[in-house]
């Protein structure tokens, strides 16, 4: 078996679920820091935790958003595929 076959298994099977988790993750994190900032407009510590809770959110998104693209750039550079979403034929 080839190392190239074996990467892009890899990749397909392992590290884009994995990507794709932690950012549907750090999306409902930042969605319910924006339900409890906007449902909690009286209570000034359950606003603080649903700014906290945006901010972490962005960062994961962001972080995840970053990894994929580093993966992306590693891949190309290896010549091995890129593809994000399998064909459909």
């Amino acid at each position: 078996m080839s190392v190239i076959p074996l990467l892009n298994r890899i990749n397909d099977i392992v590290l884009n679920p994995v990507i794709y988790l932690l950012f549907t993750v750090a999306l409902l994190v930042f969605i319910y820091g924006i339900v409890q900032f906007i449902s909690k407009a009286g209570d000034e510590k359950a606003r603080e935790q649903g700014k906290q809770a945006i901010i972490w959110g962005l960062v994961g998104m962001l972080i995840m958003v970053s990894v994929f693209g580093i993966i992306r750039f590693i891949l190309s550079n290896f010549g091995l595929s890129t593809q994000v979403y399998p064909l459909v034929n």
